[in-house]
């Protein structure tokens, strides 16, 4: 049996997965997550309707327990709305979802360029909390009726768009009109048009969306000066995540199996040349990772491949 002949039984082996884009894409992940919440939430109200229940019954038999409220006292009776309130939307926020979708994928996208892949979800999650303390904190100091209550993912979007901005403020965008708009521009046109839509609906939802916004800068901030704020996020989803999975003690390595034990032949010799596929593994990983994820090796590559490209 040849090489190819491995490596093709090993592409069978390995049975890829249904993804919507690029795997392990935490931007994609996050857009599904918000659509799943508004859709879930438009079904039950469908469901609410056909029963012959009025919005009332729904809100207060549904939402009421995904959104946030605006005091501690009352956040103290239903604290999952700490998470649940920044995936979830209802059909009077259509336009909501819609524009914090399209800003988070413009301003995440950016993000995951700049830091990589794995600093996407702490963002969010980071952005969400500090809006909601600072919308809580805002109800209690100024006594907020208890029907104010905060739903949807503005200050987590906000968060995001301060992360992109923070790393590379001078980063262009739409190069192709005359030299592009520096990405802060578009942080100030996305912050003004934020406020401007809820100012007139009361100052506890500003103070959570620049809540969210200052959390983002703040994360940005702390990884140029070399600390992960969100390491820590992604070990406890790793391992949550992998609590159920069985060891992989005893089991057989496929991988090793097929290309490895191939009796006394080598299994492989070592190429020095640059290659393509090896330039696009590197340059993918730099994409979900960040630079200073590579080794020493992968970034003595990536410099010869820019020497060759220059000869």
């Amino acid at each position: 049996m040849g090489e190819s002949d491995r490596y093709q039984e090993y592409k069978h082996l390995r049975k890829k997965k249904f993804t919507l884009g690029a795997e392990n894409n935490a931007l994609m992940t996050l857009l599904v997550l918000n659509a799943i919440g508004f859709l879930g939430l438009l079904t039950l109200q469908v469901s609410f309707f056909f029963g012959q229940q009025s919005r009332e019954v729904f809100y207060n038999s549904v939402v009421y327990f995904a959104e946030l409220p605006s005091t501690f006292s009352a956040f103290i009776h239903k604290p999952w709305s700490l998470i649940t309130y920044m995936f979830a939307d209802t059909d009077n926020g259509l336009w909501r979802i819609v524009s914090n979708m399209v800003w988070m994928w413009t301003f995440g996208y950016f993000f995951q360029q700049f830091a990589g892949n794995d600093k996407l979800l702490p963002v969010y999650l980071y952005g969400g909390i500090m809006g909601a303390l600072g919308f809580m904190t805002c109800g209690q100091i100024t006594a907020m009726q208890e029907n104010v209550t905060l739903i949807g993912a503005n200050a987590s979007v906000m968060a995001i768009a301060g992360a992109a901005v923070a790393l590379e403020p001078s980063h262009r965008v739409l190069t192709h009109i005359r030299k592009g708009i520096p990405l802060w521009i578009l942080l100030l046109i996305y912050v003004t048009i934020d406020l401007l839509g809820v100012l007139p609906v009361g100052t506890g939802y500003v103070i959570a969306h620049l809540s969210g916004l200052s959390a983002g800068i703040v994360f940005s901030l702390l990884l140029r000066s070399g600390r992960d704020s969100g390491a820590w996020i992604n070990r406890f989803l790793f391992r949550a995540g992998n609590l159920f999975t069985p060891s992989s003690a005893g089991k057989t390595n496929t991988r090793e199996t097929i290309f490895y034990k191939t009796g006394s032949r080598a299994p492989y010799q070592k190429n020095p040349h640059n290659t393509q596929q090896r330039l696009d593994e590197i340059l993918d990983k730099i994409n979900e990772q960040g630079y200073d994820s590579l080794t020493a090796e992968e970034k003595a590559f990536l410099q010869q491949a820019a020497n060759d490209s220059q000869d």
